[in-house]
């Protein structure tokens, strides 16, 4: 099954790197996520320079803010999700790989979340300084200021470091604190609007709160316990088969939780051709998912729809390479069995008959007999690089597609594009 190490490496020649010019914008600091936040954060310098000659005033400030969150609460709702990859997805092949290697970005999406968070918060910061300078009433100053604190404490808890370091805390004043801003923000518009002349009908704030909050309601109508079927090949891997609802479509997520006001965590969808329902494959890689191995469930909870993932790019080339690391294969699996997109599976993962069971890895090879296997446990750690440059290379593709951990994500999707090679991989945004 697994090809020699020797074989799989050889003397491989990497592609220059790109001129510096072009290069430059390879840099992670310049992905396509932070050219989006950076473009909604210019566009709110444009909308203030805009209104500085007539003066800022504190209700403007406060739409502003009003504005802002509304995109960054928007932008990550599933449906809205979905349409832009139908969106980005539907150019032909025949277009100039340069666009096309542009519109596979889409998943980047979530800069725009990060750049409307953060000019909302700015502006209502703006807002507060503003009511109080013109002297607003007490009980809008005492839910502006609680809300600007809150808005900050959310802040502080999605920088990496802190996310990193305590990331259940981030979900939790993420989730809450952000159902709080909602409720605090309806207290602060109808109290505005009983202290105005105005009806609340007739206030711009009260239709974009209304759908706000129909967006955030919307996948919790959705939320469901249902029965969940586990194997476990190995304790490190456990393989969940769901059979409820709908198939899900190939490249999409599900996200699943023991304790739906806690804490979610999404896996990619493996829906088979031929059979009902659909599998998530769930690698111990933290203390939730060493729980959910250890202490197999009967039922988890789901909410929602399925979410288009990173992976279903791929059609918009006409070759594509996919390289996985362990349980990456997850996300991978289901494009492979659908065979939309001429593909070459690289697989790097320790003793994937033992981890993985020889039920999966039979399935894989069924539909990937030329996939390029490197047991770890057998020749240690490949460089990943060389052996996506070199299925690149041999498999005649327009397109690389890594689903890893984040660090080794990063290094060859980024080692890659330096190099003039379309690369794509998750960004850990959500």
């Amino acid at each position: 099954m697994s090809l020699l190490k020797e074989n799989m490496t050889g003397d491989i020649a990497l592609p220059p790197l790109l001129p510096r010019a072009r290069r430059l914008f390879k840099h992670p600091a310049l992905m396509h996520y932070n050219r989006l936040a950076a473009s909604v954060i210019a566009v709110n310098l444009v909308a203030l320079g805009l209104a500085l000659p007539d003066g800022i005033t504190a209700e403007f400030a406060s739409r502003a803010a009003l504005i802002n969150f509304a995109l960054a609460i928007l932008i990550r709702r599933q449906r809205l999700i979905n349409l832009l990859f139908r969106l980005a997805t539907a150019a032909p092949v025949t277009w100039p790989l340069r666009v096309r290697w542009t519109l596979a970005k889409v998943y980047h999406f979530g800069g725009l979340h990060v750049g409307g968070a953060l000019s909302g918060t700015l502006w209502f910061g703006a807002f507060v300084a503003l009511a109080t300078a013109e002297g607003a009433p007490a009980d809008v100053l005492v839910l502006a200021y609680a809300l600007v604190a809150l808005f900050c404490g959310i802040v502080v808890m999605t920088t990496p470091r802190l996310r990193a370091k305590y990331h259940n805390g981030f979900e939790v004043v993420h989730r809450f604190g952000g159902w709080l801003s909602l409720v605090l923000l309806w207290t602060l518009t109808i109290v505005q609007v009983e202290h105005s002349s105005i009806s609340l009908w007739a206030a711009p704030e009260f239709w974009v709160l209304c759908v706000v909050t129909v967006a955030i309601a919307a996948p919790w109508t959705r939320l469901r316990r249902v029965p969940v079927d586990i194997t476990r090949p190995s304790s490190h891997v456990a393989i969940a088969r769901f059979t409820h609802g709908r198939k899900p479509f190939a490249g999409s997520s599900t996200a699943i939780s023991r304790s739906p006001l806690r804490e979610w965590h999404s896996f990619a969808n493996i829906p088979s051709p031929s059979e009902h329902g659909f599998r998530l494959t769930i690698s111990r890689s933290g203390d939730w998912t060493g729980r959910f191995i250890d202490d197999m469930p009967k039922h988890v909870w789901v909410k929602g729809i399925t979410v288009a993932g990173v992976a279903n790019i791929e059609v918009l080339f006409r070759k594509v390479v996919y390289v996985a690391t362990g349980s990456g294969i997850g996300p991978c699996l289901p494009h492979l069995l659908a065979q939309e997109v001429p593909a070459l599976l690289v697989w790097s993962t320790r003793t994937p008959r033992k981890t993985f069971g020889d039920g999966l890895v039979d399935e894989i090879l069924a539909v990937q007999p030329e996939a390029r296997i490197w047991d770890t446990a057998e020749h240690g750690k490949p460089d990943m690089i060389q052996l996506a440059c070199a299925a690149y290379r041999d498999f005649g593709a327009e397109a690389v597609i890594c689903i890893s951990n984040k660090k080794l994500t990063w290094q060859v999707v980024h080692g890659l594009e330096r190099r003039g090679i379309p690369a794509y991989g998750a960004i850990w945004d959500s």
